[in-house]
C-alpha cells in the first residue's frame, strides 16, 4: 500500500512512521519547502527525527523505517498520483478574530484533488471547525479531481489524541474516532487504522468526529480556566489553590457505582495555556456553530474560559511588579527573566506559547526582559539563552513559566548568589513558598497565599 501524509510536524511525522512500520506500506511524507520547515525533508531522509525534548521511541523508530526504505521525506506532489491514501495534518490555526485559517488546508486539498487517483482514500487529520470535511474539503476535492466524493473516491475525518512526550503511545494505545462521509468511508479508515492502533476504532461520521475533536479540547481549556479562576480566589483569600485541588480531587469513584460519587479532577492552573490545540479549538467549535447551525447562539462558558486562559500571562506581570515593589525595585528599573518557552515541559514545542505575549507585556514596562531555555533556540522576536547561569546572572526577578526538568532543583543560594535582587515568581508551582522565604527570597505565585 502507498501511504502519503501531507505535513511533516508533530502529528505527521510519527504516524507516516508507524505507517511505514507496517509490513508491505510504503509512506512518503510531504513538506513545503518553506525557510521556517524546508530542513525537516533532508533530515527525515538521513533517519533523523525533527522533533527535539524527550519523545520515547520515535528517533529509532523513524531510523529504523528510513534505513528500511518504507518511509521517506519530499516536496514532490506528483506523489499523490499512486497513492492509495492520502493522510492530511496540516496546521489550521485562526486569525486575530478566531476565524479559522484553511489557506494551507485548501492549497493542500487543491493539490490531491488535481493528482489523485480514483479509489483513494483521503483522510483528513488536521483539527478544523465541525462541517469543515464536508463543506470546504470535500467540494474542492471534487472540483479538482471531478469524481465524487463517497462514491469515486474516499473521503474521512480521523483526529489524532497525541501529547508531546508521549506521541508514539497516543497514536497507537489511545481509541481513535473516524468518521467517514459515507459508512464506506468509515469502513475504509477503520480498516487503515487498524494496521497501527491497538486501541478501539471508533465508527462515525465527519462532523459527529469533528465536533468530538474540538469538544476534547474544549472541555480541558474549560476547566483549566475554571482552576485559574479558583486560583485567583485563593490568592485573594490567602489559601493555597494545590493544596485545595488536592482536598478536591480526594473523591473517589465508588468502584461498583461510579455514577452515584463521580470522581472530582480539578486541573492546575497556571502562567498560561500553550500548544496548537487549546488556544484555537474552542474558536473552532464555535465557528462551526455560527457557520452551520441551524440556529445562533453566543456559547458563553466556552468564550469566557478562553478570556481567562489569555488572561493569565497579564496576571504574572500583576505578580512580578507586586513581588519587586515588596524589595523597594520599580518595575521600570528591573530586569526580568522568564524560564521557559516552549509550552510544554521538556519540549521544543512553542506553539502559542503563553511566554511571548508575557515577554511582550513585560517588554513594554522593564528594563530589560531575559528569556531562557534548554531546547529552544530562537522564537519570534525574542532572544533566547540556553546557558542558565548566565541568562539568570544579574536579574532582579526570575519568572518561571515552564516546568522543564531543569528547573526544578534549582538550589535557592545559588539563584540568590547569581540574582542581583532576590524575587521568584511562580507560574507552574515548581518552587516552595516557605523555602523561598526562608532564603530570602520576595515570592510571588499563582493561586498561592501573598502573605
Amino acid at each position: 500500500m502507498e501511504i502519503v501524509v501531507v505535513g511533516m510536524g508533530y502529528v505527521g511525522i510519527p504516524v507516516a512512521a508507524l505507517f511505514a512500520d507496517v509490513e508491505g506500506f510504503n509512506v512518503t511524507g510531504v513538506q513545503r519547502r518553506s525557510k521556517r520547515s524546508g530542513w525537516k525533508i533532508d533530515h527525515i531522509n538521513r533517519g533523523k527525527t525533527p522533533i527535539e525534548g524527550e519523545e520515547p521511541g520515535l528517533a529509532e523508530l523513524i531510523k529504523r523505517v528510513v534505513e528500511k526504505g518504507t518511509f521517506k521525506a519530499t516536496d514532490d506532489k506528483s506523489v499523490y498520483r499512486e497513492a492509495d491514501a492520502i493522510l492530511i495534518a496540516v496546521q489550521t490555526p485562526v486569525d486575530e478574530n478566531h476565524i479559522p485559517r484553511y489557506e494551507s488546508l485548501r492549497q493542500v486539498a487543491q493539490n490531491i484533488g488535481r493528482h489523485m487517483k480514483k479509489g483513494a482514500l483521503v483522510i483528513l487529520e488536521s483539527t478544523v471547525a465541525p462541517g469543515t470535511t464536508d463543506n470546504v474539503v470535500k467540494p474542492i476535492l471534487e472540483e479538482q479531481s471531478g469524481m465524487k466524493a463517497g462514491v469515486d473516491f474516499n473521503l474521512v475525518f480521523s483526529y489524532e489524541r497525541v501529547m508531546l512526550g508521549r506521541l508514539l503511545h497516543n497514536l497507537t494505545k489511545l481509541d481513535r474516532i473516524v468518521g467517514g462521509i459515507t459508512p464506506e468511508c468509515t469502513r475504509r479508515g477503520v480498516e487503515l487504522y487498524s494496521h497501527i492502533v491497538e486501541a478501539k476504532l471508533h465508527a462515525t461520521d465527519s462532523l459527529t468526529a469533528e465536533v468530538s475533536k474540538v469538544t476534547e479540547n474544549t472541555y480541558r481549556d474549560v476547566n483549566i480556566a475554571f482552576a485559574n479562576e479558583v486560583a485567583l480566589i485563593c490568592e485573594s483569600l490567602g489559601v493555597d489553590v494545590h493544596e485545595v485541588r488536592r482536598y478536591v480531587n480526594s473523591l473517589p469513584n465508588i468502584p461498583g457505582d461510579p455514577a452515584k460519587n463521580p470522581l472530582r479532577m480539578m486541573h492546575i492552573p497556571g502562567a498560561g495555556v500553550g500548544g496548537h490545540c487549546l488556544p484555537k479549538d474552542p474558536w473552532l467549535l464555535k465557528y462551526g456553530l455560527d457557520a452551520y447551525g441551524d440556529f445562533k447562539f453566543e456559547p458563553k462558558v466556552i468564550v469566557e474560559s478562553r478570556r481567562i486562559n489569555d488572561s493569565m500571562p497579564s496576571h504574572m506581570v500583576k505578580l512580578i511588579g507586586d513581588a519587586l515593589n515588596e524589595k523597594n525595585l520599580e518595575m521600570g528599573d528591573a530586569k526580568i527573566t522568564l524560564l521557559g518557552v516552549a509550552f510544554l515541559p521538556n519540549s521544543d514545542d512553542t506553539r502559542n506559547t503563553p511566554t511571548y505575549p508575557l515577554y511582550k507585556l513585560l517588554k513594554e514596562r522593564c528594563a530589560d526582559v531575559r528569556v531562557h531555555d534548554p531546547y529552544v533556540e530562537e522564537y519570534e522576536d525574542m532572544k533566547i539563552g540556553n546557558d542558565l547561569e548566565a541568562t539568570v546572572k544579574g536579574s532582579d526577578a526570575i519568572a518561571l513559566v515552564t516546568r522543564h526538568n531543569e528547573y526544578k532543583e534549582l538550589p535557592l543560594e545559588w539563584l540568590k548568589e547569581k540574582m542581583k535582587t532576590p524575587v521568584i515568581v511562580d507560574g507552574r508551582n515548581n518552587f516552595k513558598r516557605e523555602k523561598c522565604l526562608k532564603a530570602g527570597f520576595a515570592f510571588r505565585g499563582v493561586g498561592i497565599p501573598r502573605k
